[in-house]
């Protein structure tokens, strides 16, 4: 559960408006280049020079993001629900294995 819906309920919400082809694909790339971002960047404290690394993937992704959501002809979810920002990783996860 999650915010009183299952997951499930959210992921169908959140395919409902990532239907176009383009804005899939578009979200296949994003996605994980946005979460692969985070962790790279907290490394960057760690070690110099590869700040600039994260940054360039995490713009990327959003990026994709809104390119997908222009061919979609829809806002991003999250626009009307913050919460879907943790929504997109799981719906990816499930369309990496064929089920979303």
């Amino acid at each position: 559960m999650f915010f009183n819906r299952s997951w499930e309920e959210w992921i169908k919400e959140y395919s409902a408006s990532h239907q176009h082809p383009v804005n899939r694909f578009c979200h296949t790339i994003g996605i994980p280049l946005i979460a692969a971002s985070i962790p790279i960047f907290l490394l960057s404290i760690f070690l110099k020079n590869i700040w600039i690394l994260p940054v360039i993937m995490f713009i990327t992704g959003w990026l994709f993001q809104f390119v997908g959501h222009a061919f979609e002809g829809k806002p991003p979810e999250f626009f009307k629900d913050w919460r879907f920002l943790f929504v997109g990783l799981r719906w990816w996860s499930k369309k990496i294995r064929g089920k979303a």
